[in-house]
């Protein structure tokens, strides 16, 4: 009786597993597309830098004083 109770559990346990990994599969194509753009955007994004100071560097400099 506890070899069969052991076994049971083993088979649901596969089935749990399989089942999340088919679910996950099945997220992973339909959302393809916008998965691919957003690990891109995370893949060039850089916490470092600030695009601020791109603006700066790139503003014409201020008129001498006179």
């Amino acid at each position: 009786m506890a070899k069969r109770v052991e076994t049971d559990s083993l088979k649901t346990t596969m089935v749990v597993f399989g089942a999340l990994a088919f679910g996950w599969m099945a997220i992973e194509l339909a959302f393809k597309p916008f998965l691919d753009k957003a690990r891109s955007a995370l893949g060039k994004s850089d916490p470092d830098h600030d695009n601020d100071d791109d603006a700066v560097a790139d503003a014409p400099p201020p008129p001498p004083l006179a």
